[in-house]
């Protein structure tokens, strides 16, 4: 297990905070349930990333940032600070991911090559 990548460890950092935060913010209702889930869905990732790395997890984390946005919209978090360390993670996880990608050189020669060579 090697890190490679900085940004694999905030994502844990991120998913850890996502798991513990219903009971140090107070959520209730299916907010609890949801940001668990996906926290640990970041862990996750970030684990894989420390095992097997390869661009994959980033994708997987950046749908899982997406959900974190949306969440308090669609499943109905209390406003207040639930919502804000839904949205701010989500955002965090969507950076660091996007970060990743655009740092990482194995991507960065697939991307070229996939994008650049097999148009002409």
């Amino acid at each position: 297990m090697r890190i490679q990548h900085w940004q694999d460890v905030t994502s844990l950092v991120v998913g850890v905070w996502l798991v513990i935060s219903p009971f140090v913010l107070g959520m209730a209702g299916a907010a609890v349930g949801l940001t668990i889930a996906l926290g640990l869905g970041v862990i996750l990732f970030a684990v894989e990333a420390f095992i097997i790395p390869s661009y994959l997890e980033e994708w997987g984390e950046m749908l899982l940032g997406l959900a974190l946005v949306v969440a308090p919209w669609t499943v109905g978090y209390e406003p207040g600070a639930a919502t804000v360390s839904s949205v701010f993670s989500g955002l965090l996880v969507i950076l660091f991911a996007a970060w990743e990608l655009m740092t990482d050189r194995d991507f960065s020669t697939w991307w070229h090559d996939r994008w650049h060579h097999g148009a002409g």
